[in-house]
Protein backbone atom coordinates (compact mmCIF):
# COMPACT_ATOMS: atom_id res chain seq x y z
CA UNK A 1 0.00 0.00 0.00
CA UNK A 2 1.43 3.38 -1.20
CA UNK A 3 1.22 6.76 -0.22
CA UNK A 4 -2.50 7.84 -0.76
CA UNK A 5 -3.61 9.90 -3.76
CA UNK A 6 -4.90 13.39 -3.78
CA UNK A 7 -7.73 12.22 -6.00
CA UNK A 8 -8.39 9.72 -4.04
CA UNK A 9 -9.19 12.41 -0.75
CA UNK A 10 -10.48 14.91 -3.61
CA UNK A 11 -13.47 12.30 -4.37
CA UNK A 12 -13.78 11.47 -0.26
CA UNK A 13 -14.12 15.53 0.19
CA UNK A 14 -16.78 15.99 -2.60
CA UNK A 15 -18.92 12.57 -1.56
CA UNK A 16 -18.42 14.13 2.42
CA UNK A 17 -19.82 16.95 1.42
CA UNK A 18 -22.63 15.75 -0.97
CA UNK A 19 -24.52 14.17 2.14
CA UNK A 20 -25.83 15.27 5.21
CA UNK A 21 -26.33 11.22 6.88
CA UNK A 22 -23.51 11.49 9.92
CA UNK A 23 -24.10 7.19 9.47
CA UNK A 24 -22.63 8.23 5.40
CA UNK A 25 -19.94 10.94 6.44
CA UNK A 26 -18.89 7.75 9.15
CA UNK A 27 -18.44 4.99 7.09
CA UNK A 28 -16.92 7.46 3.98
CA UNK A 29 -14.45 8.08 6.21
CA UNK A 30 -13.51 5.04 7.90
CA UNK A 31 -12.99 3.56 4.37
CA UNK A 32 -10.72 6.18 3.31
CA UNK A 33 -8.19 5.47 7.31
CA UNK A 34 -8.23 2.12 5.98
CA UNK A 35 -6.40 2.86 2.92
CA UNK A 36 -4.21 5.44 4.76
CA UNK A 37 -0.67 4.55 5.35
CA UNK A 38 -0.01 6.33 9.02
CA UNK A 39 2.67 8.62 7.77
CA UNK A 40 -0.94 10.05 5.33
CA UNK A 41 -2.81 10.93 8.30
CA UNK A 42 -1.24 14.69 9.67
CA UNK A 43 -1.74 15.40 5.77
CA UNK A 44 -5.65 14.18 5.21
CA UNK A 45 -6.90 15.03 8.68
CA UNK A 46 -6.32 18.55 7.98
CA UNK A 47 -6.98 18.65 4.35
CA UNK A 48 -10.78 17.20 4.73
CA UNK A 49 -11.70 19.21 7.55
CA UNK A 50 -9.96 22.38 4.72
CA UNK A 51 -7.14 23.45 7.09
CA UNK A 52 -3.97 24.24 5.80
CA UNK A 53 -0.88 22.28 8.49
CA UNK A 54 1.10 25.25 7.28
CA UNK A 55 -1.14 27.59 8.16
CA UNK A 56 -1.06 30.80 6.07
CA UNK A 57 1.03 30.55 2.57
CA UNK A 58 0.41 33.85 1.95
CA UNK A 59 -1.07 33.28 -1.78
CA UNK A 60 -3.43 35.71 -3.06
CA UNK A 61 -6.40 34.84 -5.30
CA UNK A 62 -4.34 36.51 -8.37
CA UNK A 63 -2.03 33.49 -8.12
CA UNK A 64 -4.45 31.14 -8.05
CA UNK A 65 -6.61 32.17 -10.51
CA UNK A 66 -4.33 32.17 -13.23
CA UNK A 67 -4.98 29.23 -15.35
CA UNK A 68 -2.93 26.02 -15.82
CA UNK A 69 -3.55 23.18 -18.13
CA UNK A 70 -4.13 20.63 -15.61
CA UNK A 71 -2.54 16.41 -16.54
CA UNK A 72 -3.99 13.49 -17.69
CA UNK A 73 -3.77 11.36 -15.01
CA UNK A 74 -3.66 11.63 -11.12
CA UNK A 75 -0.26 10.59 -9.88
CA UNK A 76 0.31 13.22 -7.11
CA UNK A 77 0.08 11.85 -3.90
CA UNK A 78 -0.92 13.95 -0.45
CA UNK A 79 2.56 14.14 0.68
CA UNK A 80 4.13 15.04 -2.40
CA UNK A 81 1.36 17.96 -2.07
CA UNK A 82 2.40 18.83 1.64
CA UNK A 83 5.78 19.28 0.47
CA UNK A 84 5.61 21.25 -1.78
CA UNK A 85 3.10 23.88 -0.05
CA UNK A 86 5.60 23.81 2.85
CA UNK A 87 8.34 24.78 0.23
CA UNK A 88 5.88 27.47 -0.74
CA UNK A 89 4.97 28.77 2.62
CA UNK A 90 9.36 29.24 3.10
CA UNK A 91 9.21 31.72 0.09
CA UNK A 92 10.03 35.46 0.98
CA UNK A 93 11.90 38.37 -0.06
CA UNK A 94 12.88 40.00 -3.39
CA UNK A 95 11.21 38.55 -6.21
CA UNK A 96 8.83 35.74 -3.82
CA UNK A 97 5.56 37.12 -5.87
CA UNK A 98 6.88 35.27 -9.02
CA UNK A 99 8.72 32.14 -7.05
CA UNK A 100 4.91 31.91 -5.31
CA UNK A 101 3.66 31.81 -9.09
CA UNK A 102 6.10 29.28 -10.41
CA UNK A 103 5.61 26.98 -7.84
CA UNK A 104 1.91 27.40 -7.51
CA UNK A 105 2.17 26.51 -11.31
CA UNK A 106 4.31 23.78 -10.82
CA UNK A 107 1.61 21.92 -8.50
CA UNK A 108 -1.88 22.90 -10.62
CA UNK A 109 0.22 21.18 -13.81
CA UNK A 110 0.63 18.19 -11.64
CA UNK A 111 -3.05 17.83 -10.39
CA UNK A 112 -5.98 16.91 -12.92
CA UNK A 113 -8.68 18.73 -13.33
CA UNK A 114 -10.71 17.46 -10.22
CA UNK A 115 -7.77 17.79 -8.29
CA UNK A 116 -7.22 21.52 -9.27
CA UNK A 117 -10.47 22.28 -8.14
CA UNK A 118 -9.95 20.49 -4.67
CA UNK A 119 -6.66 22.46 -4.28
CA UNK A 120 -7.96 25.75 -5.06
CA UNK A 121 -11.28 25.35 -2.77
CA UNK A 122 -8.58 24.11 -0.34
CA UNK A 123 -5.60 27.26 -0.82
CA UNK A 124 -9.06 29.94 -0.77
CA UNK A 125 -10.21 28.42 2.33
CA UNK A 126 -13.65 27.47 0.66
CA UNK A 127 -13.38 23.54 1.07
CA UNK A 128 -15.46 23.85 4.50
CA UNK A 129 -17.18 20.35 5.95
CA UNK A 130 -17.66 21.80 8.97
CA UNK A 131 -17.42 19.66 12.65
CA UNK A 132 -15.42 17.45 10.60
CA UNK A 133 -13.36 16.06 13.34
CA UNK A 134 -16.04 14.87 15.83
CA UNK A 135 -17.30 12.53 12.43
CA UNK A 136 -13.17 11.61 11.92
CA UNK A 137 -13.30 10.27 15.54
CA UNK A 138 -16.21 7.67 14.65
CA UNK A 139 -14.57 7.24 11.09
CA UNK A 140 -11.29 6.16 13.02
CA UNK A 141 -13.06 3.96 15.89
CA UNK A 142 -14.91 2.34 12.75
CA UNK A 143 -11.90 1.98 10.94
CA UNK A 144 -9.85 0.44 13.48
CA UNK A 145 -12.60 -1.38 15.58
CA UNK A 146 -11.46 0.88 18.37
CA UNK A 147 -14.24 1.96 20.83
CA UNK A 148 -15.21 5.30 19.93
CA UNK A 149 -15.44 6.61 23.64
CA UNK A 150 -12.02 5.42 23.87
CA UNK A 151 -10.84 7.44 20.96
CA UNK A 152 -12.79 10.67 22.22
CA UNK A 153 -10.86 10.68 25.01
CA UNK A 154 -7.52 9.81 23.70
CA UNK A 155 -8.01 12.95 21.29
CA UNK A 156 -8.81 15.34 24.04
CA UNK A 157 -5.73 14.29 26.04
CA UNK A 158 -3.07 14.39 23.34
CA UNK A 159 -4.99 17.45 21.90
CA UNK A 160 -4.67 15.97 18.27
CA UNK A 161 -6.70 13.98 16.29
CA UNK A 162 -3.24 13.28 14.01
CA UNK A 163 -1.45 12.49 16.66
CA UNK A 164 -4.20 9.70 17.80
CA UNK A 165 -4.73 8.87 14.19
CA UNK A 166 -1.33 8.10 13.11
CA UNK A 167 -1.23 5.68 16.29
CA UNK A 168 -4.13 3.88 15.98
CA UNK A 169 -3.95 3.08 12.11
CA UNK A 170 -0.45 2.34 13.00
CA UNK A 171 -0.66 -0.50 15.99
CA UNK A 172 -4.49 -0.87 16.60
CA UNK A 173 -6.92 -0.18 19.32
CA UNK A 174 -4.20 -1.19 21.94
CA UNK A 175 -1.83 2.11 21.18
CA UNK A 176 -5.05 4.07 22.76
CA UNK A 177 -3.01 3.35 26.14
CA UNK A 178 -0.67 5.82 25.30
CA UNK A 179 -2.21 8.65 25.71
CA UNK A 180 -2.98 9.20 29.08
CA UNK A 181 -3.17 12.93 31.51
CA UNK A 182 0.44 13.79 31.63
CA UNK A 183 2.34 16.48 33.27
CA UNK A 184 4.02 18.16 30.43
CA UNK A 185 1.73 17.31 27.79
CA UNK A 186 -1.08 19.92 27.27
CA UNK A 187 -4.76 18.86 26.79
CA UNK A 188 -7.35 21.21 24.84
CA UNK A 189 -9.29 23.15 27.28
CA UNK A 190 -12.83 22.93 28.56
CA UNK A 191 -14.73 25.78 27.27
CA UNK A 192 -18.34 27.20 28.10
CA UNK A 193 -21.58 28.08 26.71
CA UNK A 194 -23.02 31.33 26.88
CA UNK A 195 -26.27 32.25 28.80
CA UNK A 196 -28.73 35.60 29.17
CA UNK A 197 -28.28 36.39 32.74
CA UNK A 198 -27.01 34.44 35.78
CA UNK A 199 -30.51 33.57 36.75
CA UNK A 200 -31.10 31.84 33.75
CA UNK A 201 -27.85 30.33 34.39
CA UNK A 202 -28.30 28.75 37.97
CA UNK A 203 -31.66 27.93 37.28
CA UNK A 204 -30.09 25.19 33.90
CA UNK A 205 -27.36 24.36 36.56
CA UNK A 206 -28.21 23.95 40.36
CA UNK A 207 -25.68 23.94 42.32
CA UNK A 208 -23.01 25.47 40.94
CA UNK A 209 -20.26 27.93 41.49
CA UNK A 210 -20.48 31.50 40.00
CA UNK A 211 -16.47 32.56 39.30
CA UNK A 212 -15.41 36.02 37.67
CA UNK A 213 -14.56 36.03 34.32
CA UNK A 214 -10.89 37.43 33.36
CA UNK A 215 -10.59 39.21 30.02
CA UNK A 216 -7.02 37.95 30.18
CA UNK A 217 -5.49 34.95 28.48
CA UNK A 218 -6.02 31.57 28.81
CA UNK A 219 -3.24 29.47 30.61
CA UNK A 220 -2.29 25.48 31.22
CA UNK A 221 0.27 25.31 33.71
CA UNK A 222 2.66 22.42 34.43
CA UNK A 223 5.07 21.80 36.72
CA UNK A 224 6.99 18.46 37.46
CA UNK A 225 9.73 19.06 40.14
CA UNK A 226 11.68 22.51 39.28
CA UNK A 227 10.22 22.11 35.51
CA UNK A 228 7.19 24.57 34.69
CA UNK A 229 5.75 24.91 31.67
CA UNK A 230 2.86 26.91 30.16
CA UNK A 231 0.57 26.61 27.04
CA UNK A 232 -2.13 28.45 25.81
CA UNK A 233 -5.45 27.12 24.79
CA UNK A 234 -4.17 26.63 21.14
CA UNK A 235 -1.44 24.40 23.06
CA UNK A 236 1.16 27.06 22.50
CA UNK A 237 4.32 26.89 24.52
CA UNK A 238 4.64 30.02 25.96
CA UNK A 239 6.78 29.44 29.13
CA UNK A 240 9.46 31.65 28.39
CA UNK A 241 7.45 34.80 27.33
CA UNK A 242 6.05 34.92 31.43
CA UNK A 243 8.87 34.22 33.57
CA UNK A 244 6.60 35.38 36.32
CA UNK A 245 4.36 32.31 35.89
CA UNK A 246 7.34 30.05 36.36
CA UNK A 247 8.29 31.62 39.72
CA UNK A 248 4.55 31.29 40.66
CA UNK A 249 4.46 27.93 40.07
CA UNK A 250 7.69 27.20 42.23
CA UNK A 251 6.30 28.61 45.14
CA UNK A 252 3.10 26.40 45.05
CA UNK A 253 3.46 23.33 47.73
CA UNK A 254 3.11 20.35 45.29
CA UNK A 255 5.43 19.05 42.29
CA UNK A 256 3.51 18.03 40.06
CA UNK A 257 0.30 19.21 38.94
CA UNK A 258 -1.39 20.76 35.93
CA UNK A 259 -3.50 23.54 36.62
CA UNK A 260 -6.10 25.38 34.29
CA UNK A 261 -6.69 29.30 34.32
CA UNK A 262 -6.21 32.76 32.93
CA UNK A 263 -2.67 35.32 32.97
CA UNK A 264 -4.47 39.30 33.33
CA UNK A 265 -1.77 42.40 33.66
CA UNK A 266 -3.20 44.72 36.83
CA UNK A 267 -2.58 48.37 36.52
CA UNK A 268 -1.21 50.01 39.84
CA UNK A 269 -4.71 50.33 41.69
CA UNK A 270 -5.66 46.80 41.29
CA UNK A 271 -7.96 47.06 38.52
CA UNK A 272 -7.28 44.97 35.41
CA UNK A 273 -5.53 46.48 32.13
CA UNK A 274 -7.35 45.95 28.59
CA UNK A 275 -7.38 42.50 27.32
CA UNK A 276 -4.95 44.52 24.40
CA UNK A 277 -2.44 44.89 26.81
CA UNK A 278 -2.22 41.57 28.06
CA UNK A 279 -2.09 39.81 25.07
CA UNK A 280 0.52 42.11 23.72
CA UNK A 281 2.61 41.08 26.40
CA UNK A 282 2.14 37.33 25.78
CA UNK A 283 2.63 38.14 22.51
CA UNK A 284 6.05 39.46 23.14
CA UNK A 285 8.79 37.24 22.60
CA UNK A 286 11.71 39.94 22.82
CA UNK A 287 12.87 41.59 25.36
CA UNK A 288 11.15 39.74 27.72
CA UNK A 289 12.22 41.10 30.83
CA UNK A 290 11.87 44.66 30.10
CA UNK A 291 8.06 43.82 28.93
CA UNK A 292 7.88 42.28 32.43
CA UNK A 293 8.47 45.50 34.02
CA UNK A 294 6.33 47.39 32.09
CA UNK A 295 3.14 45.01 31.67
CA UNK A 296 4.07 42.40 34.90
CA UNK A 297 1.04 39.58 34.75
CA UNK A 298 -0.32 37.58 37.27
CA UNK A 299 -2.02 34.31 36.75
CA UNK A 300 -5.26 33.29 38.65
CA UNK A 301 -6.11 29.48 38.63
CA UNK A 302 -9.58 28.52 38.65
CA UNK A 303 -9.28 24.39 38.12
CA UNK A 304 -7.01 21.31 38.70
CA UNK A 305 -6.48 18.72 36.32
CA UNK A 306 -3.98 16.32 37.67
CA UNK A 307 -2.16 16.76 41.36
CA UNK A 308 0.53 14.54 42.26
CA UNK A 309 0.19 12.28 39.59
CA UNK A 310 -3.68 11.94 40.08
CA UNK A 311 -6.02 12.53 37.10
CA UNK A 312 -8.79 14.71 38.07
CA UNK A 313 -10.88 14.88 34.72
CA UNK A 314 -13.42 12.65 35.77
CA UNK A 315 -14.26 14.34 39.39
CA UNK A 316 -17.09 16.76 40.26
CA UNK A 317 -15.95 20.31 39.99
CA UNK A 318 -16.49 20.46 43.78
CA UNK A 319 -13.84 18.24 44.04
CA UNK A 320 -11.38 19.25 41.95
CA UNK A 321 -11.81 22.73 43.25
CA UNK A 322 -10.94 21.36 46.77
CA UNK A 323 -7.67 20.04 45.46
CA UNK A 324 -6.93 23.78 43.74
CA UNK A 325 -7.69 25.35 47.40
CA UNK A 326 -5.39 22.68 49.11
CA UNK A 327 -2.84 23.38 46.82
CA UNK A 328 -2.88 27.30 45.37
CA UNK A 329 -3.19 30.03 47.92
CA UNK A 330 -6.38 32.20 47.78
CA UNK A 331 -5.26 35.75 46.03
CA UNK A 332 -4.10 33.39 43.09
CA UNK A 333 -7.22 31.61 42.89
CA UNK A 334 -10.24 33.43 40.85
CA UNK A 335 -13.00 35.28 43.18
CA UNK A 336 -16.10 32.46 43.39
CA UNK A 337 -19.27 32.51 45.22
CA UNK A 338 -21.36 29.23 45.27
CA UNK A 339 -24.97 28.97 44.65
CA UNK A 340 -27.43 25.72 45.43
CA UNK A 341 -30.21 26.85 43.12
CA UNK A 342 -32.48 29.20 41.80
CA UNK A 343 -33.50 30.04 44.89
CA UNK A 344 -29.58 31.88 45.21
CA UNK A 345 -29.73 33.86 41.84
CA UNK A 346 -29.83 37.30 43.77
CA UNK A 347 -27.02 36.76 45.81
CA UNK A 348 -25.39 35.18 42.12
CA UNK A 349 -26.57 38.86 40.51
CA UNK A 350 -24.74 40.70 43.42
CA UNK A 351 -21.90 38.53 42.71
CA UNK A 352 -22.19 39.76 38.78
CA UNK A 353 -22.43 43.18 39.82
CA UNK A 354 -19.54 43.65 42.36
CA UNK A 355 -17.27 41.62 39.60
CA UNK A 356 -18.28 44.12 37.12
CA UNK A 357 -17.60 47.01 39.24
CA UNK A 358 -13.99 45.68 39.41
CA UNK A 359 -13.29 45.98 36.07
CA UNK A 360 -13.65 41.95 35.01
CA UNK A 361 -16.34 41.21 31.93
CA UNK A 362 -18.75 39.14 33.77
CA UNK A 363 -19.37 35.82 35.06
CA UNK A 364 -18.84 31.66 34.43
CA UNK A 365 -21.40 29.77 36.16
CA UNK A 366 -20.15 26.30 36.68
CA UNK A 367 -22.09 23.17 37.64
CA UNK A 368 -20.51 21.49 41.01
CA UNK A 369 -21.44 17.88 39.69
CA UNK A 370 -19.33 18.63 36.25
CA UNK A 371 -16.10 16.36 35.17
CA UNK A 372 -13.93 18.33 32.77
CA UNK A 373 -14.45 18.06 29.31
CA UNK A 374 -11.22 19.17 27.73
CA UNK A 375 -11.39 20.10 24.26
CA UNK A 376 -15.33 20.90 24.20
CA UNK A 377 -17.73 23.40 25.01
CA UNK A 378 -19.65 21.70 27.94
CA UNK A 379 -23.02 22.86 28.99
CA UNK A 380 -22.08 22.92 32.43
CA UNK A 381 -20.02 25.89 32.10
CA UNK A 382 -22.36 29.02 31.40
CA UNK A 383 -20.43 32.47 30.75
CA UNK A 384 -22.59 35.27 31.74
CA UNK A 385 -21.65 38.77 30.03
CA UNK A 386 -23.46 42.11 30.77
CA UNK A 387 -23.45 43.35 27.10
CA UNK A 388 -24.10 40.93 23.69
CA UNK A 389 -21.02 39.77 22.16
CA UNK A 390 -20.25 37.20 19.61
CA UNK A 391 -17.18 35.76 17.90
CA UNK A 392 -17.90 36.13 14.38
CA UNK A 393 -15.75 35.70 11.14
CA UNK A 394 -14.91 37.79 8.73
CA UNK A 395 -16.23 37.17 5.26
CA UNK A 396 -15.79 40.16 3.08
CA UNK A 397 -14.88 43.98 4.04
CA UNK A 398 -15.79 47.49 1.88
CA UNK A 399 -12.90 49.81 0.69
CA UNK A 400 -14.47 53.48 3.16
CA UNK A 401 -14.88 56.72 1.67
CA UNK A 402 -13.91 60.35 3.29
CA UNK A 403 -11.28 60.01 6.17
CA UNK A 404 -11.47 56.07 5.76
CA UNK A 405 -10.85 55.93 1.66
CA UNK A 406 -7.85 53.69 1.62
CA UNK A 407 -9.02 51.50 4.56
CA UNK A 408 -10.75 48.07 4.47
CA UNK A 409 -13.69 49.81 6.53
CA UNK A 410 -17.32 47.71 6.62
CA UNK A 411 -17.01 44.52 8.23
CA UNK A 412 -19.62 41.23 6.47
CA UNK A 413 -19.79 38.95 9.42
CA UNK A 414 -21.05 35.23 9.49
CA UNK A 415 -21.57 32.89 11.85
CA UNK A 416 -21.18 29.39 11.60
CA UNK A 417 -23.81 26.93 10.03
CA UNK A 418 -24.20 22.84 10.69
CA UNK A 419 -22.69 22.70 7.48
CA UNK A 420 -19.74 24.26 8.28
CA UNK A 421 -20.21 27.27 5.77
CA UNK A 422 -20.70 30.56 7.20
CA UNK A 423 -24.15 32.94 7.30
CA UNK A 424 -24.22 36.74 7.00
CA UNK A 425 -25.81 38.24 9.81
CA UNK A 426 -24.89 42.02 9.11
CA UNK A 427 -22.35 44.57 8.49
CA UNK A 428 -20.52 47.16 10.85
CA UNK A 429 -17.79 49.98 10.64
CA UNK A 430 -18.23 50.50 14.35
CA UNK A 431 -15.69 50.78 16.87
CA UNK A 432 -12.50 50.92 15.05
CA UNK A 433 -9.89 53.67 15.86
CA UNK A 434 -7.23 54.65 13.09
CA UNK A 435 -4.62 52.42 14.38
CA UNK A 436 -7.42 49.25 13.81
CA UNK A 437 -8.10 50.20 10.72
CA UNK A 438 -4.61 49.85 9.27
CA UNK A 439 -4.26 46.64 10.83
CA UNK A 440 -7.22 45.24 9.44
CA UNK A 441 -6.69 46.54 5.98
CA UNK A 442 -3.62 45.03 5.78
CA UNK A 443 -4.51 41.73 7.20
CA UNK A 444 -7.86 40.95 5.14
CA UNK A 445 -5.71 42.02 2.19
CA UNK A 446 -3.86 38.68 2.70
CA UNK A 447 -6.85 36.91 3.01
CA UNK A 448 -8.24 38.30 -0.43
CA UNK A 449 -9.97 35.65 -2.19
CA UNK A 450 -11.58 38.38 -4.65
CA UNK A 451 -12.86 42.41 -5.46
CA UNK A 452 -15.36 43.68 -6.94
CA UNK A 453 -13.52 47.32 -6.93
CA UNK A 454 -15.57 48.05 -3.56
CA UNK A 455 -16.23 44.54 -1.69
CA UNK A 456 -12.89 42.28 -1.13
CA UNK A 457 -13.95 38.97 -0.33
CA UNK A 458 -11.57 37.20 2.03
CA UNK A 459 -10.94 33.64 3.60
CA UNK A 460 -13.10 33.27 6.47
CA UNK A 461 -10.08 32.85 9.04
CA UNK A 462 -10.02 36.06 10.77
CA UNK A 463 -12.49 35.73 14.08
CA UNK A 464 -13.80 39.05 15.56
CA UNK A 465 -15.61 39.59 19.00
CA UNK A 466 -18.45 42.06 18.10
CA UNK A 467 -20.65 43.74 20.77
CA UNK A 468 -24.39 44.15 19.58
CA UNK A 469 -27.84 45.54 21.13
CA UNK A 470 -29.98 42.50 20.10
CA UNK A 471 -31.12 40.70 17.19
CA UNK A 472 -34.11 41.77 14.65
CA UNK A 473 -35.96 39.20 11.91
CA UNK A 474 -34.45 40.51 8.22
CA UNK A 475 -35.03 38.52 4.66
CA UNK A 476 -32.09 40.23 3.38
CA UNK A 477 -29.67 37.50 5.60
CA UNK A 478 -29.67 34.01 5.13
CA UNK A 479 -29.98 33.25 8.81
CA UNK A 480 -33.16 35.80 8.35
CA UNK A 481 -31.75 37.49 11.28
CA UNK A 482 -29.00 40.72 11.54
CA UNK A 483 -27.35 42.21 14.49
CA UNK A 484 -28.50 45.44 15.72
CA UNK A 485 -26.29 48.34 16.24
CA UNK A 486 -23.11 45.25 15.63
CA UNK A 487 -19.76 46.95 16.90
CA UNK A 488 -16.52 45.58 17.12
CA UNK A 489 -14.78 44.82 20.30
CA UNK A 490 -11.44 43.62 19.26
CA UNK A 491 -9.80 40.83 17.05
CA UNK A 492 -9.54 37.28 18.35
CA UNK A 493 -6.34 36.07 16.58
CA UNK A 494 -6.30 33.31 19.24
CA UNK A 495 -8.82 31.83 18.20
CA UNK A 496 -9.76 29.81 15.12
CA UNK A 497 -12.82 30.32 12.56
CA UNK A 498 -14.19 26.58 13.94
CA UNK A 499 -14.65 28.74 17.61
CA UNK A 500 -16.71 30.98 16.47
CA UNK A 501 -20.33 31.12 17.23
CA UNK A 502 -23.13 29.50 15.17
CA UNK A 503 -26.70 30.82 14.32
CA UNK A 504 -27.97 27.87 15.93
CA UNK A 505 -26.85 28.84 19.55
CA UNK A 506 -27.60 33.18 18.54
CA UNK A 507 -31.03 31.73 17.68
CA UNK A 508 -31.56 30.07 20.98
CA UNK A 509 -30.05 33.31 23.00
CA UNK A 510 -32.82 34.84 21.45
CA UNK A 511 -36.14 33.23 21.63
CA UNK A 512 -38.22 36.27 21.38
CA UNK A 513 -37.02 36.21 17.31
CA UNK A 514 -38.10 33.77 15.35
CA UNK A 515 -36.63 34.31 11.57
Amino acid sequence: MGCMLLARLAQVSQEVAATSARSKKTALLAELFREAEPADVPVVIPYLAGRLPQGRLGVGWKVLSRPVAPAAEPHLTVREVDALLSELGKVSGAGSQAERVRLVGELMGAATETEQRFLLGLLSGEVRQGALDAVAVEGLAQATQAPPADVRRAVMLAGSLQTVAEALLADGPEALDRFRLTVGRPVLPMLAHSASSVAEAVEKLGACAVEEKLDGIRVQVHRDGDTVRVYTRTLDDITDRLPELTTAARALQGKRFILDGEVISFDATGRPRSFQETAGRVGSRVDVATAAEQVPVSPVFFDALSVDDRDLLDLPFAERHAELARLVPEPMRVRRALASGPEDAGAAEAFLARTLERGHEGVVVKSLDAAYSAGRRGASWLKVKPVHTLDLVVLAAEWGHGRRTGKLSNLHLGARQADGSYAMLGKTFKGMTDALLTWQTERLQELATGSDGSVVTVRPELVVEIAYDGLQRSTRYPAGVTLRFARVVRYREDKRPEEADTVETLLAAHPEVKP
